[in-house]
């Protein structure tokens, strides 16, 4: 009597586990957004690690990290030309370094998403590679 009632209710369990897959994004998708995200804050840490080293003044450090995150995106909502607003989306590092975590409309986006993971991983090698090299040449 048991296993009767055990079929029924796996059958039922794996339609409802089908109709919840069928509606939930791609499992590329699904693994892209939270995996870029911890990727994304890493590159924002090794950005902010690069500029901390070159200025060597944590308040300074803060004030510039955070204007180059910001600046790129205010700039470009105050151009009124489009493909200027769209270059200076795809150069931003937060901006391009946030399309990573889309899961829909990817089409819109101004960047893809690894390549705007990419545009971020470029400008925290250019900050850790200018904060290695001021190391080196002020302290050595």
């Amino acid at each position: 009597m048991r296993a009767r009632c055990a079929i029924p209710a796996r059958a039922a369990a794996g339609a409802s586990a089908a109709s919840s897959t069928a509606s939930a994004p791609s499992s590329e998708l699904g693994e892209r957004a939270p995996a870029g995200s911890v990727l994304y804050l890493a590159l924002i840490a090794l950005l902010s690690l690069g500029i901390s080293t070159a200025v060597r003044d944590s308040a300074v450090a803060v004030g510039i990290v955070l204007g180059l995150l910001y600046l790129f995106p205010i700039i470009a909502n105050v151009v009124s030309d489009e493909q200027w607003h769209r270059h200076l989306e795809q150069i931003g590092p937060m901006t391009a370094g946030l399309a990573i975590q889309a899961t829909t409309d990817l089409s819109s986006l101004p960047i893809s998403p690894w390549a705007g993971l990419g545009v971020l991983a470029a400008w925290a090698g250019g900050a850790l590679l200018a904060g290695g090299l001021v190391l080196r040449l002020r302290d050595a």
